[in-house]
């Protein structure tokens, strides 16, 4: 039985009325409110306070609240964060908390947040909301009930990461090509992995070298968990599954399966396997670190990639630096046949299954709440998405104006994020998605229709013109096509830790990142055969045993969400 923290009543009990506000600028739209929350007694600059925090997600552009944006969220607010990065596998760092009873303030544990509720690691924030959370209930609306973690356990143990309404502009993984290659090869259809493979073989023949470096057709990248979205998600996506992690979820009957255990995705590795044995794979796939990859990619001598955006984002950035906007990416809708239909644009609605807890052990869980409040204020939205005011815009006739000198440095700078803070504090905590706007009209994301297409480089806007599209999302199924899926994102239901099932899905991972590579750098004819051997071992793992587990919390997440 989960252990329940007695800690909360009596911080309640002990907390200091705030008095007044603190004053501000107002970043250009309605971001007044949040300031009252984090003033100091008598309304004069707010009491400094240091939270502690760990996140399961490295954040590269962490920057100690050093930069310029950093520097004003401690002016306002008065608290410094000092974030804990993991160093290998973030579920160790985890475990380790839950065994010691010993927690930093807040916790980011992502999918392992099963393992510290269970151990009554974590706090019920639903009181607090109630009482200092009104940018907390604006920003969630709605969602906000799907925040509670179980039909049998109402409290909210954590504040939702990802984008809040999100209008979904761009995609956000699958196969790429560098423009080069599609505009030598006079823009061909890249539906298909065949079109894909066909593609980079005629412009590797072409060009065996790129600046005095050998070509590479196709880099993957397999380091640690990275390795699903290079290598195993693409199986799912390229075979009609939408993102549920390690599932594939029947729409009609909401069966799910383990997504690796289905024929389609066999065909898909097979595909692989061909391109592996046909010298179009980086060797190096398999074995390379992420620092290696990028910095391949950063070369501007790796014809195609098959990876999430966010993955690849600062060698692309590295690339337009260096002013080789032909050697960057566009993203193309590819399936492993016609048969299928592309799904990143099928909306999961919000799912909030993942993001910021206050832990038992904070030291002071209403200043913690009232800056985590804060953070969903517009003042604060403003801030972290476009920056400190008269630095990194500047207000014209009430709008929010960015230069050309500076979004150009936003598209073209690796270390844009780093040097600013720009981005540093949203993602993992509470944000609106993009496409919201402000009181003003405007978006708290640069993250619209008009704004995308202007940070388009004129090779970009050249190639989408050659398809006849003006945004890569012309390219694809759009989301009126697919239904709004009622359990959310399934990789965001959380399976107990003390059960046969969690045990059951390590082991499948486990086996996933060892075999999945092993059938690929195999001969072709071995290939069956390995295929064979791994689903055996999937099954006395007890994989099907595991479906039958989750396909009762994918029930309970349906009602859960329209209860």
């Amino acid at each position: 039985m989960r252990k329940k923290s007695k800690l909360l009543a009596l911080s309640m009990a002990s907390v200091m009325v705030i008095l007044s506000a603190c004053t501000g600028s107002n970043s250009g739209g309605n971001a007044s409110e949040g300031n009252e929350a984090n003033a100091g007694a008598n309304g004069g600059s707010p009491e400094p306070i240091t939270l502690t925090m760990f996140s399961a997600d490295m954040n590269t552009n962490y920057e100690n609240m050093k930069s310029d944006v950093g520097k004003k969220i401690t002016e306002l607010t008065g608290v410094k964060l000092e974030i804990d990065y993991p160093v290998g596998d973030p579920k160790q760092k985890i475990s380790l908390m839950a065994a010691s009873n010993e927690y930093p303030d807040l916790i980011f544990a992502k999918n392992e947040v099963n393992m510290l509720v269970e151990a009554g690691g974590l706090i019920d924030l639903a009181p607090l909301i109630e009482e200092y959370g009104p940018n907390i209930k604006k920003l969630y609306g709605d969602y906000l009930k799907r925040l509670r973690w179980s039909k049998d356990d109402p409290s909210i143990y954590f504040l939702g990461a990802y984008g809040v309404n999100e209008v979904q502009w761009k995609p956000k993984d699958g196969f790429m090509l560098q423009h080069d290659v599609v505009k030598e090869l006079g823009y061909p259809e890249i539906k298909t992995v065949k079109d894909f493979e066909n593609a980079i073989r005629a412009y590797l023949e072409k060009h065996p070298t790129i600046d005095g470096q050998p070509t590479i057709g196709l880099s993957l990248l397999a380091d640690d968990w990275r390795i699903a979205q290079s290598v195993t998600n693409p199986a799912v996506f390229s075979t009609g599954g939408s993102d549920d992690g390690e599932w594939y979820i029947d729409e009609t009957t909401q069966k799910p399966v383990v997504h690796f255990t289905r024929p389609e995705e066999k065909e898909y590795f097979k595909w692989l396997n061909h391109m592996y044995n046909s010298g179009l794979i980086d060797p190096e796939s398999f074995v390379q670190k992420y620092d290696q990859y990028k910095a391949k990619i950063a070369s501007g001598r790796v014809l195609g990639l098959i990876d999430s955006e966010w993955q690849f984002r600062e060698p692309m950035q590295a690339l337009r630096q260096a002013g080789k906007d032909e050697r960057t990416y566009g993203m193309y809708p590819v399936t492993l046949n016609e048969t299928f239909q592309n799904r990143n644009f099928q909306s999961p609605g919000y799912s909030g299954g993942v993001g910021v807890a206050i832990s038992k052990d904070a030291k002071d869980p209403v200043r913690a709440i009232k800056f985590l409040d804060w953070l969903c204020s517009d003042e604060a939205q403003i801030l972290n998405n476009w920056g400190v005011e008269g630095i990194h815009y500047t207000i014209q006739d009430g709008k929010r104006v960015i230069s050309k000198e500076e979004m150009a440095k936003r598209t073209t700078d690796p270390e844009y994020g780093k040097k600013t803070g720009i981005g540093v504090y949203l993602y993992p905590f509470p944000e609106y998605g993009a496409g919201v706007t402000d009181a003003t009209g405007q978006t708290y994301k640069i993250e619209n229709e008009q704004q995308i297409i202007d940070s388009y480089s004129d090779v970009e806007k050249e190639v989408l013109a050659g398809y006849g599209a003006k945004m890569w999302k012309d390219l694809y199924p759009q989301s009126s096509e697919f239904p709004v899926k009622p359990w959310g994102s399934a990789w965001q239901i959380n399976i107990p830790q003390d059960t046969d099932g969690a045990i059951t899905m390590q082991k499948s991972l486990e086996l996933l990142r060892k075999r999945v590579p092993e059938m690929i750098m195999a001969k072709p004819e071995q290939f069956d055969g390995l295929w064979d051997s791994f689903q055996a071992e999937l099954d006395k793992a007890g994989v099907h045993e595991l479906e039958k587990q989750f396909e009762g919390l994918l029930k309970d997440k349906i009602a859960l969400f329209n209860d």
